[in-house]
């Protein structure tokens, strides 16, 4: 199970992105996942592996977010 404050931390940067983004959720969390994992936001055509479950929970989590909005 991935660790509640670091989903929090993802799920707070997404919705900031996502805000300056046009509000597109999935690529958001996408995004910050995969500077999480690798250390530098993605290039255009990046297609290095992210962890999948904790995209998941960060998806999850920023849906969440949004609805109680």
């Amino acid at each position: 199970m991935s660790n509640p404050q670091l989903v929090e931390s993802l799920v707070q940067r997404s919705l900031a992105l996502s805000s300056t983004a046009g509000g597109e959720l999935e690529r958001s969390c996408w995004m910050v996942v995969h500077e999480h994992h690798h250390g530098v936001m993605p290039t255009e055509y990046d297609i290095r592996e992210i962890d999948e479950d904790l995209y998941l929970a960060v998806l999850t989590a920023v849906k969440q977010s949004a609805q109680g909005s």
